[in-house]
């Protein structure tokens, strides 16, 4: 997301010292949440549909703005809330009025900050209805957990975004450490945001490719990892490798290595099938055995993104899938 340069971010770990714009869109969230604002984020292709098909050039409220991404007027929304756009730097000038830079969607009771749409910047925040399937599977995979007396002392969510899967974890521990990481300093800093905005202190926000610039191991690693192929590499879009899947390939290898001993890797990630085999599964299998890990794998939507069947990349797909990967070192 390109900013404008009076809103410089900063993001680290463990930090009770906010940057003037976070502290501006800390406040903007709470002041949302005691409006009662709730938006649910759609795929870039939904968004598209209901833009197209809306009429008016303005906002005519809160979800206008902060979910649907329309440019507004000041007398759309309090003028409190529209001040503190502005210190945050998430008000861009535009005609008469202003184009917010950031949405805000409602998740499990919590908001999270991530980018506005179109998602189109180099350093854009995703999330939408992926991010509603990994949350979905990891809260149930995570009280199962829990109901069986698993402890977790340290976690990790890799790839964290606007931080939901680090939430998760950190609510279903709360002594637990947990390390946000990710490469993206524009979703290092809304992550910070989102996790004061969730009262969660045992979140600790830190910079690291996938987990090389982070030390020891861990009991619990969670990832909704990028798994398309996106001709413009975006970080938050782009998987690589053979048909999206090089990114979740990597976390599990450097899964199978920092795992403690019991330690769970959950993993939630897209595969496009090409004449019914999963690419991912051929190379995750022989790896998770050579290594004896115990694991599952089952597909929890067998039709996602349907329209970058589109795309040249993948002329050979019949139709990519969201998928749910658990894999757990013995303890001896």
């Amino acid at each position: 997301m390109i900013r404008p340069a009076s809103a410089q971010w900063t993001a680290s770990a463990n930090t009770v010292h906010r940057s003037a714009p976070q502290a501006a869109l800390l406040e903007l969230g709470r002041d949302l949440i005691a409006a009662g604002y709730r938006f649910t984020t759609v795929t870039p292709a939904t968004h598209a549909r209901i833009q197209a098909r809306c009429r008016r050039a303005w906002a005519r409220d809160l979800c206008d703005i902060f979910g649907w991404s329309m440019p507004f007027r000041a007398d759309a929304l309090p003028p409190r809330m529209l001040k503190l756009m502005l210190e945050a730097g998430i008000a861009w000038p535009h005609g008469e009025g202003w184009r917010p830079a950031l949405r805000a969607s409602e998740l499990g009771g919590r908001l999270y900050f991530h980018s506005a749409y179109p998602t189109s910047e180099a350093d854009a925040v995703f999330f939408g209805p992926d991010t509603y399937r990994f949350t979905r599977a990891l809260r149930a995979e995570l009280a199962a957990m829990a109901a069986r007396g698993v402890a977790v002392e340290r976690a990790a969510d890799i790839g964290a975004g606007a931080g939901p899967g680090a939430a998760e974890a950190a609510l279903c521990w709360p002594d637990a450490e947990v390390l946000a990481l990710d490469i993206n300093d524009q979703a290092l800093s809304l992550c910070e945001v989102n996790m004061a905005l969730a009262r969660l202190p045992n979140v600790a926000v830190r910079h690291s490719d996938l987990l090389s610039d982070v030390a020891g191991e861990f009991d619990l690693l969670v990832s909704n990892p990028p798994y398309l192929l996106d001709g413009a590499e975006r970080r938050y879009r782009h998987g690589g490798g053979e048909l999206g899947t090089g990114l979740s390939c990597a976390i599990l290898e450097q899964a199978l290595k920092r795992l403690a001993p019991g330690g769970s890797l959950l993993l939630y990630t897209g595969v496009a099938m090409v004449r019914g085999e999963d690419p991912f599964l051929r190379r995750a299998a022989p790896m998770l055995e050579q290594a004896g890990f115990r694991w599952s794998y089952e597909e929890i939507d067998p039709d996602v993104f349907g329209e970058e069947l589109d795309e040249p990349a993948y002329r050979e797909a019949e139709r990519i899938a969201a998928v749910w990967l658990k894999a757990t070192r013995p303890q001896h």
